[in-house]
């Protein structure tokens, strides 16, 4: 396979993951686990879920603060950070080390990692001029899941769903 035959085989994968999903909405829930519950009862009574997509819709990015940054905290955490790479490197470096001296590489790379995890974390952090001094997550949620059918299964789908007792999403009502 040729450099240009992948590109263009990847470039087409990028394309369906970004088509916008066709077909009729055969179920609306307020959780994606309702929605997974509900296409895993379809697949128990032997509906071809091939035809299925969980579609999210009203997608909301969500940033839940979880704390102040202090100095203290982003010091610690970029020492930590640093000392995790630090073992990282000193247990490939003590792999190969001549007999004896890998105890003395793993203990240094573990104190230089960390030194240099702080350093830029510190430098990172004062970079910033104390406009965001608070540590958050962020995630992206949907205000619903629709499950969303090939035409020609969509009736038989709906029937299913409804025969399971699943309830429609209060936004889709």
């Amino acid at each position: 396979m040729t450099s240009a035959q992948s590109n263009s085989q990847h470039n087409i994968r990028q394309d369906i993951a970004r088509v916008r999903p066709a077909g009729w909405p055969v179920g609306s829930f307020d959780t994606y686990e309702e929605a997974q519950r509900a296409v895993d009862g379809l697949s128990d009574h032997e509906f071809s879920v091939e035809d299925l997509k969980i579609v999210g819709v009203d997608l909301m990015q969500v940033e839940n603060v979880t704390g102040r940054l202090t100095w203290p905290r982003i010091l610690l955490s970029g020492a930590l950070s640093g000392a995790w790479f630090g073992l990282f490197i000193g247990l490939i470096f003590a792999l190969f080390a001549l007999p004896g001296t890998g105890w003395g590489i793993f203990g240094w790379s573990i104190l230089i990692g960390a030194v240099f995890g702080l350093i830029f974390a510190a430098v990172g952090y004062a970079l910033t001029g104390g406009k965001r001094d608070f540590a958050s997550m962020t995630t992206i949620v949907a205000g619903r899941y629709d499950i969303i059918c090939d035409p020609q299964s969509a009736p038989r789908a709906r029937d299913m769903i409804a025969e399971m007792g699943f309830a429609p999403a209060k936004d889709a009502q």
